[in-house]
């Protein structure tokens, strides 16, 4: 790593992905996905909420076992119950942390826990001070940190750090905040807590009005040094921030985001197709990133730029994120560059120009009735035309 600061990655999908309804992996998947996030750099690896079910327990407990690079995470609210399961799940981890977190937002304190913010702080401060009685690294969450008040917030975290926390994770919970918002409240939140030197700042953010990644990244902006995500925004209802998103808006607008992670980006479209297949969650082709239209192009006059010079239209490389094969995809929106450019690479070259025009017009019948002409349509009708081909 160079002098730049670090940028904490936090990966969630075997945690918080798996609330995705329908979504529900095995042990035995866990523990390939655990290794395959080990391989792409992750920092903390939340492998799950132990106290939830055996399965759960059992899933941390193995993933424990055989991650050696990265940290290996375990949830629990701020209840000694779900903390000695999370301990005791994470005995054989060579790099632990417990994360316990309890509601801190006005209407969580009054409907669901039915507890007075002075209480909510006790119990916090009770859990962080207990759970560091066995374990160094523990991260402390604000549950619906987003909809908290500043100030209440700012308190409870300066409590927290005391007790012993050394991550503070702000979620936006119910994805309710927006970017310019929620830059400014983590900005607030931290300046008004006096030992936050003495702890990372982290944010987890939903994506139910599509600002999860946004949110994200206005919070590192404002200070925060982790970012929960998951692989493709999978999570509770409209899902998380997608690492694949976070990562490549810091990898390529360096000039706003001068941080750098240990994420080897190469990886990022394997594994999002391997979690794709496990949970049986199809990525939607025009995801960014790792959808697979992510670096196509069908118009015409895109492709010609392209063709020209890449990033007339691309502000990152395919390869570097992990796609291979022809991005130009050839359709009715193609123009004659893009037409000749795919026959060069099939070896085709015609004797005339009239032949190129007859054959360019074929093409585009074909195009019209079709969503994209492949190489075998092509030298199908092209074998009926004027060209000399290359062997």
């Amino acid at each position: 790593m160079s002098s730049k600061e670090r940028l904490i990655i936090f990966d969630t999908t075997l945690r918080d992905g798996e609330q995705s309804p329908g979504a529900t992996m095995s042990v035995s998947e866990k523990i390939e996905l655990a290794l395959e996030l080990e391989l792409l750099g992750v920092d903390v690896i939340e492998a799950g909420f132990p106290i939830a079910s055996p399965g759960d327990f059992r899933a941390v407990k193995e993933i424990s076992k055989v991650i050696k690079s990265s940290r290996v995470c375990g949830l629990a609210r701020a209840k000694r119950t779900d903390i000695d399961a999370a301990i005791e799940s994470l005995a054989g981890s060579q790099q632990k942390r417990l994360h316990t977190f309890i509601a801190t937002s006005p209407i969580h304190m009054t409907h669901k826990l039915k507890m007075s913010p002075e209480k909510v702080i006790e119990a916090a401060v009770d859990a962080v001070k207990y759970a560091r009685g066995f374990i160094d690294d523990i991260e402390f969450s604000a549950e619906d940190g987003g909809r908290s008040e500043p100030m209440f917030l700012a308190e409870l975290i300066e409590q927290v750090i005391k007790a012993g926390a050394t991550t503070i994770n702000i979620p936006d919970t119910v994805g309710y905040c927006v970017p310019h918002q929620f830059g400014a409240f983590i900005k607030q939140v931290i300046s008004n807590v006096s030992n936050r030197e003495q702890a990372v700042f982290s944010v987890h953010c939903h994506n139910d009005l599509g600002l999860a990644t946004a949110n994200s990244l206005a919070a590192i902006e404002a200070g925060a040094r982790q970012i929960e995500c998951t692989i493709n925004g999978l999570g509770e209802r409209a899902g998380n921030a997608a690492l694949e998103e976070v990562v490549m808006a810091v990898n390529t607008r360096q000039d706003l985001f001068p941080l750098e992670t240990n994420i080897d980006a190469k990886r990022l479209v394997g594994i999002s197709q391997r979690v794709s297949e496990i949970t049986g969650f199809a990525v939607q082709p025009n995801k960014s990133i790792v959808g697979r239209n992510a670096f196509a192009h069908e118009a015409g006059i895109h492709q010609d730029g392209i063709l020209k010079h890449r990033e007339t239209y691309e502000i990152m490389r395919a390869e570097d994120v992990g796609w291979s094969g022809e991005q130009i995809v050839l359709g009715k929106h193609s123009g004659r560059n893009a037409f000749m450019n795919r026959l060069a690479k099939l070896g085709i070259h015609f004797e005339s120009k009239e032949g190129f025009e007859a054959a360019f017009s074929q093409f585009k019948r074909v195009a019209d009735q079709g969503r994209g002409v492949t190489d075998q349509q092509l030298r199908m009708f092209l074998d009926k035309a004027t060209v000399s081909v290359d062997v």
